[in-house]
């Protein structure tokens, strides 16, 4: 299980064993073998003995901003990171392997997308035609990343200059990245017109926004993404890969650039969420706070949207023939990703006589 802590003033601490919640006059007991994590999203009072305890149980603290997305975190001393497993990454982050995963990546959203759009064609006949017409700009685009193709350094660029007439020649690595990224914005635009599309009149959101939010619908997926960048992170960490150095996503001072390349098959759950709080009319304006420039979640908000979101990581669904929950996945798929890293490290060791 998930704790979350955004009431102001609450207290966790640590009795007989087991964290000790304390929220106004209520107080509950909870086994650290019951939490997998444990999420800080307001001003609440935390002993260092319950710290300790989590550090020691393998339990992921992290603290949340006002958004919902992570500020911090404290990590237990059991991660899976190896030398090798990264030294594997920082190949591949400068080749045009790592510019595949990272187009499998795109390639895997771009199909969540697609099938997420077929689900609410088939449940609204009346928007079903335009529905097609944004799902068939998608697949366009996404039959375009196989166009991409990819080759490393001098021999890409020798490429280039012997065929210059040819519209599929292997590209440099940064050149090829460049068009990965505006095929990917440009299904990313589609997308989120379409979703606006199918929102509700009275919640109307025109293209995403972000820090903060303009409207509801940004401001409850951009609370949902936040918690999926926390597990994506700790599933990185424990998997021994480094969040920092990316393949796809820009690499700035303290930006989590493989978080940002990982999180794109997944990003799926938090628009799902999204969506169907406002198709199930679970939202209210009484759940938002409003900002200078946008708006914010409160306290009721953020209860209603976790819930949601916990839900659906935790409901099961078909994963490479076995069924998982669905926060699992990310750890499964991280770790499979880790043992791929590995292995160009060592394909790369040289021979020793």
């Amino acid at each position: 299980m998930q704790l979350v802590l955004n009431t102001p003033g609450a207290y966790l601490r640590l009795k007989d064993g087991c964290f000790h919640i304390t929220v106004a006059e209520q107080s509950k007991l909870v086994s650290p073998k019951k939490v997998e994590s444990i999420l800080i999203s307001s001003a609440v009072k935390l002993s260092s003995a319950a710290l300790q305890l989590a550090v020691e149980s393998n339990i992921d603290v992290v603290f949340l901003d006002k958004f919902g997305a992570p500020f911090g975190r404290l990590w237990h001393a059991k991660l899976g990171s190896t030398t090798r497993i990264r030294r594997g990454q920082l190949i591949a982050s400068t080749s045009a392997e790592g510019l595949g995963y990272a187009r499998r990546w795109i390639q895997q959203k771009l199909d969540n997308q697609i099938d997420f759009l077929t689900t609410l064609a088939n449940k609204r006949p009346a928007k079903q035609e335009q529905l097609g017409v944004y799902i068939n700009q998608i697949q366009i685009i996404r039959d375009k990343l196989k166009d991409v193709h990819l080759k490393n350094g001098a021999s890409a660029q020798a490429d280039l200059e012997n065929t210059p007439n040819l519209p599929h020649a292997p590209c440099p690595v940064p050149l090829a990245a460049d068009s990965l990224r505006g095929l990917e914005g440009t299904a990313g635009r589609i997308y989120f017109e379409a979703l606006s599309f199918v929102q509700p009149e009275q919640f109307p959101f025109h293209g995403r926004s972000r820090q903060p939010a303009k409207d509801e619908f940004n401001c409850i997926l951009n609370y949902c993404y936040g918690v999926l960048y926390g597990l994506v992170e700790r599933a990185c960490m424990l998997s021994g890969l480094e969040p920092y150095l990316g393949f796809f996503h820009t690499d700035n001072y303290n930006k989590k650039s493989l978080v940002f390349d990982l999180i794109e098959p997944y990003r799926l759950w938090a628009e799902e969420t999204t969506v169907y709080l406002f198709s199930q009319r679970q939202v209210k304006k009484e759940m938002f706070d409003k900002l200078q420039n946008g708006l914010t979640l409160n306290k009721e908000g953020k209860q209603a949207v976790i819930a949601a979101l916990n839900e659906r990581l935790d409901t099961a669904m078909r994963h490479k023939g076995r069924n998982l929950a669905r926060r699992n996945i990310i750890q499964l798929d991280c770790q499979a990703f880790a043992q791929e890293l590995l292995k160009i490290d060592l394909e790369r060791e040289p021979e020793t006589e």
